[in-house]
């Protein structure tokens, strides 16, 4: 049994002419919004005020999109944005540092390694004074 698969589901389908069912509803929504204000006001100059930017804002979420997603998402964002709560995670505290002074030490009791050219020559040193300290190994002693 072969099944139909949708495609192009991302295209909205065009209702009313050239428009979609949103694009539809936001302009007679504005063209609404601009009829009440005008009957409320009375006077057509005045009023112009007030209605011209409903009508920017009615078809700027019909038509216009920001990154190929509608006005009306970067809206709801904004409102988000505004009225939601914020979460600060990250707050710098101003430390105090006290430096406590170190009590004083007799650098003369520390070893300190002496630095040669050659490690090699270190070492034959070092087995020389530990086979002159040892005198079993020495070959002028008596063996008991």
């Amino acid at each position: 049994m072969r099944f139909q698969v949708p495609q192009f589901i991302e295209v909205e389908d065009k209702i009313f002419g050239p428009l979609t069912l949103k694009q539809f509803i936001y302009l007679v929504g504005g063209a609404g919004l601009s009829f009440i204000v005008y009957t409320l006001i009375g006077n057509l100059y005045i009023s112009l005020i007030f209605i011209l930017p409903i009508l920017m804002f009615s078809v700027a979420l019909a038509f216009y999109k920001i990154n190929n997603k509608p006005f009306i998402h970067l809206v709801e964002a904004a409102f988000k944005y505004f009225f939601g709560e914020k979460l600060y995670i990250w707050k710098k505290v101003d430390k105090v540092i006290v430096q406590e002074k170190a009590p004083e030490v007799d650098v003369s009791s520390f070893y300190v390694p002496k630095l040669s050219d050659s490690k090699l020559k270190d070492l034959t040193w070092s087995l020389d004074i530990k086979q002159a300290e040892n005198p079993a190994q020495r070959g002028d002693q008596k063996n008991f």
